[in-house]
């Protein structure tokens, strides 16, 4: 690497890494505010409050950071065109892709941490984020499937339908599984209640009544104590249920949703989104330097207030954009991965515009 692209990584890493603390500090200022007389409340004291933040720095980081990176972006730019060292650098044969090098391998590593923050470092710090706001501020998440009336392709012929789900008990009530000849039904088993024998690794149904159809006619079969029943749905599947998709690391979270489309989950858009989420977040932290540089880039001269003026736009932009097209997904109006993708396919769309006007 030049001295020139060091120089300049040197300026941007530094001032990201400003931004990044300086955005952090705010926002926790801010929720510190407006949670002080909730804190007050319930007597809470220093070490749990500060213990709180602490997780919750991981998830303001990512959220913040495509804006630290884009305001980093205009404002060294900027400055070094309101130095004349920009002009220095074209007249001394320097073109816009050279100078965007040093932003890039900077975004690279940024993007690398990122990845490592939302996939393993959040989702710790999510798990006891959630658990404090669930005990003191009553806080109550959106489960990834609801506790009742739980349809489940359990086999490519097996249809498993749970009537109210414990899941931590990985215990089902008033259960029907159908059993499927080609289009037609050749068995149904009814069951009070089902739950799992670790010992035998089976499904136990509870006081069942079981129907086998025929030509001939439906036989009727009643049982008032246990059935043993194997099934390719897990106890793990089931309890599963409750942990939220926050609190998943990206391993487990990408496991977690092959292992429920195996087993006939529907309704997992908003699991499928925060896993893409996991991923295109962090990398719209390289996409913003492909707008921020050549745009400040078309400037003689430019404030810090103004860097600070478009980089917060342009910003809440992006997440205004992830944020809608994130409920799109969870609601099924588009595909989910595309719903995560989509802001920043638009963004780079918008980045490749702005370079080549400023390579005119």
């Amino acid at each position: 690497m030049k001295l020139l692209d060091i120089y300049i990584a040197r300026q941007f890493f530094s001032t990201y890494v400003f931004g990044s603390i300086s955005f952090t500090a705010l926002f926790i200022l801010v929720n510190l505010i407006e949670n002080f007389d909730e804190f007050i409340d319930k007597n809470l004291g220093k070490e749990e409050v500060v213990l709180y933040y602490l997780n919750l720095v991981p998830e303001t980081v990512l959220l913040i950071s495509p804006l630290s990176a884009l305001l980093a972006s205009l404002y060294v730019t900027g400055r070094l065109s309101g130095n004349s060292e920009l002009p220095a650098m074209k007249a001394a044969g320097v073109t816009m892709h050279q100078l965007l090098k040093p932003f890039v391998a900077v975004a690279l590593l940024i993007s690398v941490v990122n990845i490592f923050n939302a996939g393993w470092l959040h989702p710790k710090a999510a798990a006891l984020k959630n658990k404090f706001e669930t005990e003191y501020f009553n806080k109550n998440f959106e489960k990834i499937s609801g506790d009742k009336n739980i349809h489940i392709l359990e086999s490519r012929n097996r249809i498993l339908s749970i009537g109210a789900l414990d899941q931590k008990k990985a215990m089902g009530f008033n259960i029907s599984l159908e059993t499927f000849d080609g289009p037609a039904i050749a068995s149904r088993i009814d069951a009070k209640r089902i739950s799992y024998d670790e010992a035998i690794d089976r499904w136990i149904f509870h006081e069942t009544r079981t129907r086998i159809f025929s030509e001939a006619g439906v036989t009727y079969r009643e049982n008032p104590g246990k059935d043993t029943v194997q099934l390719s749905l897990t106890a793990a599947s089931l309890r599963d249920l409750s942990i939220q998709p926050d609190e998943m690391d990206i391993i487990q979270h990408f496991h977690y949703i092959e292992e429920k489309r195996d087993a006939g989950f529907s309704n997992l858009g908003r699991v499928i989104v925060k896993f893409h989420n996991k991923l295109a977040l962090p990398l719209a932290s390289l996409i913003v330097i492909f707008i921020g540089v050549p745009l400040s880039a078309q400037k003689k001269r430019s404030g810090l207030a103004l860097e600070f003026g478009i980089s917060l736009f342009i910003g809440f932009i992006y997440l205004g954009m992830q944020r809608t097209f994130s409920i799109a997904g969870y609601r099924g109006l588009m595909d989910p991965g595309l719903a995560s993708w989509l802001p920043n396919l638009i963004f780079l769309a918008v980045s490749v515009v702005i370079y080549k006007n400023a390579n005119k």
